[in-house]
């Protein structure tokens, strides 16, 4: 008995007509600013083994991924994310070209997340590496591509900035198991305050776990800074802290007055493979963030070679989403010309229609028995010019 012939799976959904407009929109949009700015696409297969995602540090657990057997056996993933291909790529086919490597993609990934309601396990993203550069300017090049992809659907934008270096950094310190570690990072990712206060105390009172436990509060606009210097034990983490306030500095120039931008130094991503900063965008009317990314010097190395990388990610359904709540729909491109053929004149009506769209306009041959259903057609279609193929003379009428 078929019970599921009729629906898509959990996570997923027919996209039709102008909802397709608008995804190749943004889609458009976004990679002909990336490219614009000297970037090569690259696309990788949907389809990747498991142990491209089984390195030492597992960003990605098993148990949301989509996994599947090939004809020898082996263990196969739906692809979940696109940096970790692309590092895959890098370390291989490309180990031997010239650096800086400025690479774009627009491809989907799939993850299961089964806690979630609403959510989407299929995902396009849209976004850049920017690979062998550690330059200050690597860095803001990519925040201010980032910057740009928010700015171009029209919507107010939010920035969000962290470190998750400071985190590494203090929880290094701290005397704690891996497992103890990734439950701190939880607790202070869900800013979950009481229970991290009680887990820290077990660990007993120092700078450390003083830090920790402030870290989920240190959200805000410059002041944040000042706070945090308080609370950092060493030069070491201090410096981090002002490499942040610097990009913070930097993005605020970069944006002036178009847009708000916050620290959060609680953002403590569970995709930890970024080691300085974080950055995530957010649209008006869109919880979620729509862009994230950050500098990640460690990742490429776990394939075998060691270079230092940084990009971002743009979410196409989560933009999608704030564009249907906005309102902000792109111009849906018209038909221009309706074409009408009576029996023994479908060539000629062909042969027009190719010379309209020559002309640069978009045209359709019209299927309809007699000219007044073509007509009303055209009508309802708000098609506002109808060419008929004349029986009698084989002349263009309209």
């Amino acid at each position: 008995m078929r019970n599921y012939d009729l629906i898509t799976p959990e996570g997923t959904k027919d996209l039709l007509f102008g909802e397709c407009v608008i995804r190749r929109n943004i889609e458009n949009t976004l990679m002909e600013l990336f490219k614009s700015r000297g970037y090569s696409e690259i696309i990788t297969p949907g389809l990747e083994f498991f142990d491209v995602f089984n390195l030492n540090s597992r960003y990605f657990p098993q148990v949301n991924l989509y996994k599947l057997t090939d004809s020898k056996g082996r263990l196969i993933v739906m692809r979940p994310d696109s940096t970790m291909p692309i590092a895959r790529v890098v370390a291989t086919r490309l180990r031997e070209a010239d650096l800086p490597l400025k690479l774009c993609y627009d491809q989907p990934v799939y993850r299961t997340e089964p806690a979630l309601k609403g959510r989407s396990d299929e995902i396009v993203q849209a976004g850049i590496e920017l690979i062998g550069s550690q330059q200050k300017m690597a860095d803001l090049e990519v925040i201010s591509t980032a910057v740009d992809s928010l700015r171009a659907f029209n919507m107010e934008f939010s920035i969000e900035l962290g470190h998750i270096g400071i985190f590494k950094e203090l929880v290094s310190r701290l005397e704690a198991t891996a497992k103890e570690k990734e439950s701190i990072r939880k607790l202070i990712e869900s800013k979950n305050f009481p229970a991290l206060n009680d887990f820290l105390d077990t660990f007993g009172t120092s700078s450390i776990t003083t830090a920790l436990k402030k870290l989920p509060a240190l959200f805000g606009g410059e002041e944040v800074f000042d706070k945090a210097e308080e609370l950092m034990p060493d030069d070491n983490i201090k410096r981090l802290l002002d490499e942040l306030k610097a990009i913070y500095n930097d993005i605020s120039a970069i944006c002036g007055e178009e847009a708000s931008i916050t620290v959060d130094l609680g953002m403590v991503n569970k995709t930890d493979y970024y080691t300085g900063f974080i950055i995530k965008g957010y649209l008006q009317g869109h919880g979620e963030e729509v862009l994230s990314g950050g500098r990640y010097d460690k990742l490429i190395s776990e394939f075998g070679y060691d270079v230092p990388a940084v990009g971002f990610a743009v979410n196409v359904n989560g933009i999608e989403k704030a564009i249907e709540k906005n309102g902000v729909y792109p111009a849906e491109k018209q038909i221009d010309a309706l074409v009408y053929a009576e029996d023994g004149f479908e060539v000629d009506a062909l042969r027009v229609a190719q010379e309209l769209r020559d002309q640069g306009l978009i045209v359709e041959i019209a299927l309809l028995d007699d000219p007044e259903s073509v007509r009303e057609y055209a009508k309802n279609k708000k098609i506002a010019r109808v060419v008929v193929i004349d029986s009698e003379s084989g002349e263009v009428k309209e």
